[in-house]
């Protein structure tokens, strides 16, 4: 079993990694560049988690994508919320804003090549139940139908392994947990700097679930030290 794997190199994807790292005798990382602020620092995490499993890691520049608009790759403003909100009407229109046009079908759509010319049986996502309530990209339907795609635009017809996707942020800390994934490592913060926002949603949601579990987030606690 091997697998290309999508590493943002945040809470998911990092979660997602060890799980398919664990079972398969070999993975291959791709971080995508597409002009989002975090860009620099997704890179050098998942670099730094790729350096310490000793996994092959490419980063793919998509240049084009900057100009598609919205607030993670524009200079718009982008959507803070208070942790209370992270499950109403705003959390809808937080995403809405951040929402990038055909992200994850091009993703995908690169990896399944990667997944073709490598002879590689597998492509491994972090899409998870949580992140589906607000972004359509991220649900087993969207995985589901992607595959029949791959059965037809591959001929080696990779499957999507989503280890998360009947998952909550809360059940990905626990996950991550057990699965001594490198969390340290790994960073949710949709802004740029080397410190978490605390205030857009993907913090607040990371932040939430280690509350829940009742554990220490170690990737605060190294951004702390």
């Amino acid at each position: 079993m091997n697998s290309v794997i999508l590493l943002s190199a945040g809470l998911d994807s990092t979660v997602a990694f060890k799980h398919a790292y664990d079972r398969c005798s070999e993975v291959f990382a791709l971080t995508f560049d597409y002009g989002q602020r975090a860009a620099a620092n997704e890179i050098r995490c998942a670099a730094r988690i790729c350096r310490n499993f000793d996994v092959a890691h490419e980063t793919i520049e998509l240049p084009w994508i900057r100009g598609f608009g919205g607030a993670l790759t524009d200079s718009s403003a982008l959507p803070e919320l208070a942790e209370h909100e992270l499950d109403s009407d705003a959390a809808t229109d937080s995403a809405k804003h951040v929402w990038v046009p055909a992200r994850n079908l091009v993703f995908l759509s690169i990896a399944a090549g990667y997944a073709e010319n490598m002879g590689y049986n597998h492509i491994t996502v972090g899409f998870d139940l949580e992140e589906a309530a607000t972004f359509p990209d991220n649900s087993y339907e969207f995985v589901e139908r992607f595959y029949r795609v791959l059965e037809y635009g591959t001929l080696n017809h990779p499957t999507i392994d989503a280890p998360l996707i009947d998952l909550d942020k809360t059940g990905i800390v626990r996950l991550g947990v057990a699965l001594d994934a490198p969390l340290a490592l790994s960073g949710s913060s949709n802004r740029s700097g080397d410190l978490p926002s605390g205030v857009c949603e993907s913090c607040l949601r990371r932040a939430r679930a280690f509350a829940e579990v009742g554990a220490e987030d170690p990737a605060q606690q190294g951004a702390t030290s």
